[in-house]
């Protein structure tokens, strides 16, 4: 069984699942969907893909397209992926879920009632760093009792990780803070039971905050804490200290070291050391399974009540 799928997205995260998806065997991508037609078709040559096209609808109506993966806008992703399942289509839709309660509320529940494969692209879970330390924690090895977090940008246009112009604005709550958030209640495996944010001053040209400060406790009592900032001049990236109570690990991206910077070999860890890649296998493997993957949209669900919360109580300061 090959999975014919169809991407929307060519920008740079599209890219990347592109990448992903050549080392993937059994899966091929058919269509690509994206905004720009010409440039959309360069990618579609160099990627070898056959259809190009503008519009979703034109790749959901193609009979052999069985799962799509959205790589599009943040404020079309509940939309999209909606139109999707109603299309009978697998899908996978990058981070967030939706921009508001609301949208994610009606994906879970099409979701439940399709039956169809329906993923959230939460890369966190799936990056080799993050999945030695939750091995560690299935192993009885393990228990956070801290998470020190640092996402931090340095922003003054909207444009993406490759400098290209963006049709949307990026955005720290919505979008970054989803993906400790999510993290955080995975590796704990218990709810997030408090929840705490501030943020600095709104930026005159993006209308949004640069700065952002987010506090988080779990069910089990174990704590995080998240500063967000698009005004850091210096590394970027998002940054895991993860206090236990046997070891500290520090993640950055799919590189792991000890709390003394001693570097921890997790190249055996998984197949890939590629996260979007592992990702993507995750959702391929569960199609062809028939079951519930790992950042399925109801596990990730919690997610977005926890930042609708926290949206809720920086709209009311």
């Amino acid at each position: 069984m090959t999975i014919k799928v169809a991407l929307a997205g060519a920008g740079a995260f599209g890219i990347k699942h592109l990448d992903g998806i050549k080392n993937i065997d059994g899966v091929e991508v058919v269509s690509l969907i994206s905004r720009d037609l010409d440039k959309t078709k360069e990618v579609a040559d160099k990627y070898g893909i056959q259809h190009v096209t503008t519009d979703l609808a034109d790749s959901l109506a193609m009979k052999e397209v069985d799962a799509v993966i959205l790589c599009t806008p943040t404020q079309m992703h509940a939309e999209q992926t909606l139109a999707c399942l109603k299309a009978g289509k697998h899908v996978q839709v990058e981070i967030p879920l939706a921009d508001n309660l609301k949208g994610a509320e009606a994906v879970v529940a099409l979701q439940k009632q399709t039956g169809l494969v329906a993923m959230c692209g939460h890369t966190r879970r799936f990056n080799p760093s993050h999945q030695y330390v939750n091995q560690k924690i299935t192993a009885g090895e393990f228990n956070i009792q801290q998470m020190d977090v640092q996402t931090y940008f340095f922003r003054r246009t909207n444009t993406n990780a490759l400098g290209q112009a963006r049709s949307w604005t990026d955005h720290l709550l919505s979008h970054h803070a989803a993906h400790t958030v999510d993290l955080y209640a995975y590796q704990c495996n218990s709810p997030i039971v408090m929840a705490n944010a501030i943020q600095g001053p709104i930026h005159p040209v993006l209308g949004i905050a640069m700065d952002m400060s987010i506090q988080l406790k779990a069910a089990n009592g174990a704590i995080c804490t998240l500063s967000l900032s698009f005004n850091n001049d210096g590394p970027l990236g998002t940054f895991f200290r993860y206090i236990g109570d046997t070891a500290t690990y520090i993640a950055r991206y799919d590189d792991l070291f000890t709390g003394k910077e001693e570097k921890i070999d997790v190249s055996q860890v998984a197949v890939s050391m590629n996260g979007i890649e592992l990702q993507d296998r995750e959702f391929f493997a569960a199609i062809k399974e028939g079951r519930e993957p790992n950042s399925s949209v109801a596990k990730v669900f919690n997610c977005y009540q926890v930042l609708h919360n926290l949206e809720q109580q920086l709209g009311a300061a």
